[in-house]
């Protein structure tokens, strides 16, 4: 008779809903995901020139508002979820058009603070009520579907536009998109990892070699500037960024008309942001059943949404972030569960994973030569992340239809988002869907068969629930 697995938990404190945990006194501190942090830190950095670009924030501001993020991101497996978290990536496209709708300077800051502050005690409000999934379950098919599909074609659309990041450096990143998409979506490449150890390792870097590739190629086409390093320590500019770019400083705070407009962004924002919840769920289980249940790994959504909750409060207050505090960096996630599920040897803990990747970030950004080596080439970083979220969430929004009717109304929601903002296509969808569906409004096309195989219904099914 085979003897039953024996269950453990990371060692903790309780503190209430939350169970604190430190490096090295909690957990193993994980060497190959803190180097993996210090490298892939060139992706958080990326979002220096959304915020120069959008906010026309001088480059020391910026490097201060990412720092302070990466702060916020070592409270997750501080407080109790073993997660990699990042930004709310498949939605920054609504909120840099949301950004946009106010005029330069002053105002756009506060409509950023306004958005920021109001999602965070949105979702803190969801956390200690449990109301998260009940609230989701209330949104018709149709809207869902076109809120997601128009943040994925939003990102692409902000790659590829006449002034976007694709004309910055088209040779560059042509190449390091190829490279890219051929890593994460190729089945060939796919089928490679499989067999080939080596291939193996490439698939758990993510984007990183094409970043990598980027440093290389942008200067030998000329397109991207030579790196220039100069100081051993990053130089970020806390004083300037408290002084001209908060609520208490030069900025001033929101007014109630910018508390009021931001309503219908933090909604929508917060559909795309669930997805990324319930995909935190999955992974971990999928990676704890894959090792045998040996660990008791407690990932509560409605924490979840208590820490990034606060994360996007504080940030409102001391460093508004277009990017925004989100629950999951899917990518490095996987990485994560993938060594995880290698057995206890290899990872004792999921909690010491994720946490030693998010010490790498938070390490890296203060270290002059990787801020100086990534600074060149930020743009083609964000435009890699854009069109693989917005590949993501096209394919995830088309899934969460019912029926060919819900495809149409999804499509115009998407259409109205990318040209004009997410606030009209919330409407345009509450309008659409009332009009085709009328009492059936919650209930969607109750006359349509199963659009979908048994397969993609289950998974559909599962992006839309907590439970499991």
């Amino acid at each position: 008779m085979e003897q039953a697995t024996q269950q453990f938990e990371c060692k903790h404190v309780k503190l209430g809903p939350f169970k604190f945990r430190l490096p090295f006194v909690h957990y193993r501190f994980e060497i190959p995901e803190y180097i993996q942090g210090l490298l892939m830190c060139s992706v958080c950095l990326s979002a220096i020139t959304l915020l120069q670009t959008d906010l026309n924030m001088p480059f020391a501001v910026a490097l201060a508002i990412v720092i302070i993020n990466g702060a916020g991101y070592l409270l997750h497996t501080m407080f109790g979820d073993p997660v990699v978290p990042g930004w709310i990536t498949p939605a920054i496209p609504l909120l840099e058009a949301y950004c946009l709708s106010f005029p330069e300077g002053p105002q756009r800051v506060q409509g950023l603070i306004a958005f920021e502050m109001e999602l965070g005690i949105f979702c803190i409000i969801l956390g200690v009520t449990h109301l998260a999934g009940r609230l989701i379950k209330l949104i018709p098919a149709p809207i869902k579907s076109g809120i997601i599909l128009g943040a994925g074609i939003a990102a692409v659309v902000s790659v590829f536009k006449d002034d976007g990041r694709f004309s910055q450096a088209p040779i560059t990143t042509t190449v390091c998109l190829v490279i890219a998409c051929f890593l994460l979506f190729s089945n060939r490449f796919a089928k490679w990892s499989q067999e080939n150890k080596f291939w193996h390792t490439i698939a758990n870097l993510g984007i990183l070699p094409a970043i990598l590739i980027a440093c290389i190629l942008g200067p030998i086409s000329g397109e991207i500037a030579t790196p220039e390093f100069t100081t051993l320590f990053s130089h970020p500019d806390f004083i300037g960024l408290w002084r001209d770019w908060t609520g208490f400083g030069a900025i001033g705070w929101p007014s109630a008309q910018q508390y009021i407009q931001s309503i219908p962004t933090v909604i929508s924002i917060y559909v795309v942001l669930f997805g990324d919840v319930v995909q935190s769920k999955s992974l971990i289980n999928d990676a704890v059943r894959a090792r045998g249940n040996d660990e008791i790994v407690d990932y509560n959504p409605d924490r979840a949404h208590m820490i990034f909750g606060f994360r996007n409060f504080i940030m409102s207050i001391i460093s508004p972030d277009i990017c925004m505090c989100g629950p999951l960096w899917a990518a490095m996630q996987v990485v994560v569960c993938e060594r995880y599920k290698k057995g206890k040897e290899a990872m004792p803990s999921m909690y010491g994973g994720a946490a030693s990747f998010r010490w790498g970030t938070f390490t890296g950004y203060w270290i002059g030569p990787i801020v100086a080596l990534v600074t060149p080439i930020m743009s083609v970083a964000m435009a890699l992340t854009m069109i693989v979220q917005g590949f993501v969430s096209c394919r995830i929004g088309v899934t969460q239809a019912k029926s060919f009717k819900d495809l149409g109304i999804s499509g115009c929601i998407a259409g109205v988002i990318v040209c004009q903002s997410s606030a009209w296509g919330l409407l345009i969808g509450i309008i659409l869907t009332f009009l085709c569906y009328d009492k059936d409004f919650l209930k969607g096309d109750v006359t349509a068969g199963h659009m979908w195989s048994p397969e993609v219904e289950k998974l559909t099914e599962d992006q839309n629930s907590l439970e499991g």
